[in-house]
């Protein structure tokens, strides 16, 4: 075989963090296999179909965006939040969460005031959210925990990802309202997918079939 008959491997962008660690183990059951050596932050599977970058979760959409990985993996937090738009592949069947807002202990829905000071790294949800249903917001962006706000007196409401619960409990808050689901997708830039439609629909029938 000619070095012109090789395929070209597709592009995808993985998040570091929490999401990695099961995104590897899904791709593997599905027969794409990708090893992150020596915290080497690019891997091909053995089978040439990907080249992978390791990315931070919040920077994904714009390396998707820009071309420079054609393909990602990511929650539909971190998409909504970068307003990118992508082609919308698949959902996954796992990282599935909440996005909740949080407050003191005893500060029920009934209670909290028209106009809400709110500490989150969901800044544009949680704008948009509140906005469409007339209710006046203050949000004051953090990076770190913003379970934090609260406590410190930075902001008596928050917006956040919620599995478990054990952050808010562990620092007296609780979840007041449920706001939305945040679910895993594959996302495609829109031109590298019309230019490369064919070998990203096989792979994405292929993690379909055996998937959720």
């Amino acid at each position: 075989m000619t070095t012109h008959d090789q395929p070209v491997p597709l592009t995808i962008a993985l998040p570091k963090g929490r999401l990695l660690p099961k995104i590897l183990e899904f791709f593997e059951s599905r027969g794409i296999a990708l090893t992150f050596e020596d915290r080497r932050l690019v891997a091909y599977d053995e089978n040439g179909r990907f080249k992978a970058f390791l990315v931070k979760n919040n920077d994904l959409p714009t390396y998707v965006n820009h071309g420079i990985a054609g393909l990602g993996v990511c929650g539909s937090d971190v998409l909504y939040e970068s307003g990118f738009r992508f082609f919308k592949l698949l959902t996954f069947p796992f990282g599935r969460t909440r996005i909740c807002l949080a407050g003191r202990k005893g500060l029920g829905a009934e209670t909290y005031p028209r106009h809400l000071a709110v500490a989150t790294k969901l800044t544009r949800f949680t704008q948009d959210h509140f906005h469409s249903r007339g209710v006046p917001v203050q949000v004051i962006k953090l990076e770190g925990s913003v379970e934090l706000a609260p406590v410190l007196g930075l902001a008596p409401f928050i917006v956040d990802l919620v599995e478990t619960g054990e952050t808010l409990r562990a620092n007296s808050l609780e979840v007041i309202e449920k706001l939305g689901d945040v679910t895993v997708h594959l996302v495609a830039n829109p031109s590298y997918y019309k230019l490369n439609y064919q070998s990203i629909n096989r792979i994405a029938e292929l993690l379909k079939e055996s998937g959720e």
